[in-house]
């Protein structure tokens, strides 16, 4: 019990720490709550996952019926300029988008769990 509280502790601390965090954008509590509400398009009992998923994608682009969202911010763990094929399913468009960036939403094995195109698009 103490190993489990001592690593929950850790991951909260951690939390305050992550590039993401250093970004004004996300250090405004209603953007955090924003990312932290999203819940997957195709399983809207699951949650889109947390900030330490989310990445920056400002760039997207259709292309035969197929859409792309580019890194435009991978917190050094994915390069700038990637391009990311995103599942229809996986795109939400009913959740409006106050962070000002289009966010995609990767978890391990490149698991795309949501992306939300940045507003205006």
């Amino acid at each position: 019990m103490i190993k489990l509280t001592l690593a929950l502790v850790y991951l909260s601390l951690a939390a305050d720490f992550l590039p993401w965090s250093n970004d004004p954008a996300t250090r405004d509590p209603q953007i955090r709550q924003w990312l932290s509400s999203l819940m997957q398009p195709d399983n809207p009992y699951m949650s889109c996952c947390a900030e330490a998923d989310a990445f920056e994608a400002d760039l997207f682009q259709a292309k035969n019926d197929q859409y792309l969202a580019t890194i435009t911010n991978g917190k050094g763990l994915i390069k700038e300029g990637t391009t990311i094929l995103v599942p229809n399913q996986k795109i939400k468009w009913n959740s409006g988008n106050p962070s000002g960036h289009g966010v995609i939403f990767i978890g391990q094995n490149a698991q795309i769990y949501c992306y939300v195109p940045p507003a205006g698009v």
